[in-house]
């Protein structure tokens, strides 16, 4: 019997097992996008700048939807062409307490529906949003795209031209230290800059042109919306 068959099959397992390494330390090589924002004053400055101005664009739109697809698009998050999709979450839901019906202008006995959603572009998460709705308030159309599809919910009711009215809008988490501006003081370090998984959380309130209350919702805007290559405007 031959030792060659037993051989080649050997050596051709061998020849993998080094591609697959390679490949491997290769890719442990790349910089992620996360290391690239350091832990120095410069990327501390621009993760600030970065942030603040995503708050400034979500609180000018009446749709957090189409605030998104413009950022993912123009931060190129996920491939050319992609739109904000809601991955629903399943589970216990939140039943509408008193201060929503009130903020809905709704009696103990009309219906309010619940959709908790992540709101995706490509392969990230960049929002997680919990949103009270009145069915009533919306076409029968509207209900049935939001009961039975990924659609996310401003671009389901866009036809019913709503305004915002936010009602908060917090930073859960900030590059620079509460009074940096007076002491001057900045942590300069080479390691990267840690972010926490959410970043920003509105409460805002969707009204009908006339005023009417259809949806409230809380937004947590999670690290993703900062998942991209570090500005090069203090950095170099």
């Amino acid at each position: 019997m031959s030792l060659c068959p037993a051989i080649c099959i050997r050596i051709t397992a061998l020849a993998a097992a080094a591609i697959v390494l390679s490949t491997q330390i290769a890719i442990a090589q790349e910089p992620s996008i996360e290391s690239q924002w350091l832990n120095t004053p410069a990327s501390r400055v621009e993760a600030l700048a970065v942030l603040q101005t995503l708050n400034a664009n979500l609180l000018s739109n009446a749709s957090a939807t189409f605030a998104l697809d413009r950022w993912c698009a123009a931060h190129k998050l996920a491939p050319e062409g992609s739109k904000i999709v809601a991955q629903r979450v399943g589970g216990q839901g939140k039943p509408a307490d008193e201060h929503i019906r009130e903020l809905l202008t709704v009696g103990p006995g009309e219906l309010i529906a619940y959709r908790r959603v992540r709101l995706v572009c490509g392969d990230r998460v960049l929002s997680e949003a919990d949103n009270w709705y009145v069915p009533a308030k919306l076409t029968a159309e509207m209900n049935q795209a939001l009961n039975t599809s990924d659609i996310a919910f401003g671009r389901a009711v866009q036809a019913l031209n709503f305004t915002r009215t936010n009602l908060s809008a917090k930073l859960l988490w900030s590059p620079l230290s509460e009074g940096w501006d007076m002491d001057g003081s900045i942590a300069h370090e080479t390691s990267s800059l840690s972010l926490p998984p959410f970043l920003l959380e509105h409460r805002a309130l969707l009204k009908l042109r006339d005023g009417t209350p259809f949806s409230t919702l809380v937004e947590s805007y999670t690290d993703k919306v900062l998942d991209f290559p570090v500005p090069r405007l203090l950095s170099q």
